[in-house]
C-alpha cells in the first residue's frame, strides 16, 4: 500500500546494477518501517528464546528480525518492496567469480584474525566440531538459516533501498552501522569492545556491498553463506563472545583490511566499466 507521491522503484536491470531513484523518490518511510520492525521484532524473540529450549549455540532467534521486517515492509509497499528483492533469490550479470572471491574472503578474515591472536597471546584457540554442545552439521545448517533471516533484510533489502539514493560505498557503511547498532547487546560490553564491533559490521558490510554490486548469483544465498561462514569461523577460532576486547579489535581490523580490498578493486571495476 504506496503513497501516491512515493516513486516507484524500477526492477535492477539485467546486469544487476541496482535501481536509481528519480529525485522526487522516497526511501525514509520504508526504511523507518523497516528498521522500527527489525529492532522491536528482534528484541521480542530474545526474550522468547529465552523462555525457549533452543540453545543460542545453535541459532539465536533475534536473527529473524530483519525478515520479519522485510515482511511487514513488504505488505505496505508490495511492489516497490518485490522491485528490491528482485535479486534476492536469483541474480544476473556475468560476475559470478565475485560470489566465490567472497565466500572465499570469510575464512580468510577468520585466519587473519585468529592468527594475529595466536602471536600475540601465544595461545592458538581452536573448539573441534565435537567439542560443541550439539552436533556440528545442526550448527552449521541452523546458522546459514539465521544468517539469511537477517541478510534477507540488511543486504537484500535495505542495502538496495539505499542504494537507490547514494553509492555503494555510502551505502554500505550505512547499513553496517545500522546493523551493529542493532546487535544492541553489544553495547553493555566494555566501550572499545562495542567499538571494534561497529567498526566489524561496517568492514564487513562494505564487503558484502562490494561484492554483491552487480554480482551474479542470489544475494540471499551468498550474503547468508558469507555471514555463516564468518559466524562458525568465530565460534571455532575465537573467543569474542567473551566480551575479551582483544579478540573483538582483531577481528574489526582483518575485516577492516578485507574492506580496504574489496573497496579498492570495486571502485577500480567502476572506473573501467564508465
Amino acid at each position: 500500500m504506496g503513497n501516491a507521491d512515493e516513486q516507484t522503484l524500477a526492477i535492477p536491470d539485467a546486469e544487476g546494477a541496482p535501481p536509481v531513484a528519480g529525485p522526487g523518490g522516497r526511501i525514509t518511510a520504508k526504511a523507518a518501517v523497516f528498521l522500527a520492525v527489525a529492532f522491536l521484532a528482534a528484541g521480542a524473540l530474545g526474550a522468547t528464546q529465552a523462555g525457549t529450549p533452543i540453545p543460542t549455540e545453535v541459532v539465536q532467534l533475534t536473527q529473524f528480525g530483519p525478515a520479519l521486517a522485510v515482511a511487514v515492509v513488504a505488505l505496505l509497499w508490495p511492489g516497490e518492496i518485490r522491485s528490491l528483492l528482485a535479486g534476492a533469490l536469483r541474480g544476473g550479470g556475468n560476475h559470478g567469480s565475485r560470489g566465490v572471491l567472497l565466500l572465499g574472503t570469510a575464512p580468510l578474515i577468520v585466519a587473519v584474525c585468529a592468527t594475529a591472536y595466536g602471536v600475540a597471546t601465544g595461545d592458538v584457540r581452536f573448539t573441534g566440531p565435537s567439542a560443541l554442545g550439539h552436533p556440528f552439521t545442526v550448527i552449521v545448517v541452523a546458522q546459514f538459516i539465521g544468517a539469511c533471516g537477517e541478510e534477507l533484510g540488511w543486504r537484500c533489502l535495505l542495502q538496495p533501498l539505499l542504494r537507490t539514493r547514494c553509492g555503494p560505498l555510502a551505502s554500505s557503511v550505512t547499513v553496517g552501522l545500522l546493523w551493529g547498532v542493532w546487535h544492541v547487546q553489544v553495547f553493555a560490553q566494555d566501550p572499545a569492545y562495542a567499538g571494534a564491533f561497529l567498526v566489524a559490521t561496517v568492514s564487513l558490510s562494505v564487503v558484502l556491498g562490494s561484492a554483491l554490486e552487480r554480482t551474479g548469483g542470489s544475494r540471499l544465498l551468498l550474503a547468508g553463506g558469507f555471514h555463516m561462514l564468518i559466524n562458525l569461523g568465530l565460534l571455532l577460532f575465537m573467543d569474542e563472545e567473551s566480551g575479551a576486547v582483544l579478540p573483538m579489535v582483531l577481528f574489526a581490523l582483518a575485516a577492516l583490511a578485507a574492506a580496504a580490498v574489496w573497496a579498492l578493486g570495486a571502485g577500480r571495476a567502476a572506473g573501467r566499466a564508465r
